[in-house]
């Protein structure tokens, strides 16, 4: 399946939360969408249905394909640790993820974009991989040639989040990744546990 590229507040009513930040039209109508979205349903959804949907709002929120999802989950559960929080850990220390946490892009998608078209570096080097992973330590910089990119100072100018395992040199345009942010630091509303009882089927 190629990655969705439709209407956002249309998969944010889906799962009836904002997932892709403030959305002024997701607030006029917060219920699912098709014509019987705003009645009441009846039936409860099964325990599959329930860890499904919330893989499905995990990969959206992250912007990451079937196939990249499952390869992260096989890496999270080989590794040390709870498996759901070394899963959404991997998904944060994904170079999109840092660029739009940064504040350079506006979204994931946009951040995705910037990274494609090499407008971003990593130690110095130009990394145009949206998957790359970070490691701590890791310097993640505006290249020199697109400081001056309006689309890049309009998002820096209207970003005001700050988050602990980051830190960032507005003068430089450059952040560092300090460190793996434990669970706790991470704002996604996801319940990872549905997603490792899903895959653990």
């Amino acid at each position: 399946m190629a990655r969705y590229t439709g209407p956002k507040t249309k998969i944010a009513r889906k799962f009836g939360e904002a997932i892709f930040g403030a959305d002024k039209s997701f607030e006029k109508r917060n219920y699912p969408p098709g014509q019987h979205g705003n009645a009441k349903r009846r039936g409860k959804k099964s325990e599959y249905a329930v860890q499904l949907m919330e893989k499905q709002k995990a990969k959206y929120s992250y912007g990451i394909l079937e196939r990249q999802f499952s390869n992260l989950f096989k890496k999270a559960s080989s590794s040390k640790g709870i498996t759901g929080e070394v899963l959404l850990q991997l998904c944060e220390a994904r170079l999109d993820n840092v660029v739009y946490r940064f504040g350079i892009a506006k979204s994931r998608r946009g951040a995705r974009q910037l990274v494609s078209h090499r407008h971003i570096t990593v130690n110095g080097e130009i990394v145009n991989i949206p998957s790359y992973s970070l490691k701590e330590g890791d310097v993640v910089a505006v290249r020199e040639k697109s400081k001056s990119l309006l689309a890049i100072e309009n998002s820096l100018a209207s970003s005001s989040a700050v988050y602990e395992w980051l830190s960032w040199n507005s003068d430089k345009k450059e952040g560092t990744f300090v460190k793996t942010p434990a669970r706790l630091q991470i704002p996604e509303n996801i319940k990872e546990q549905l997603i490792v009882e899903l895959y653990s089927k």
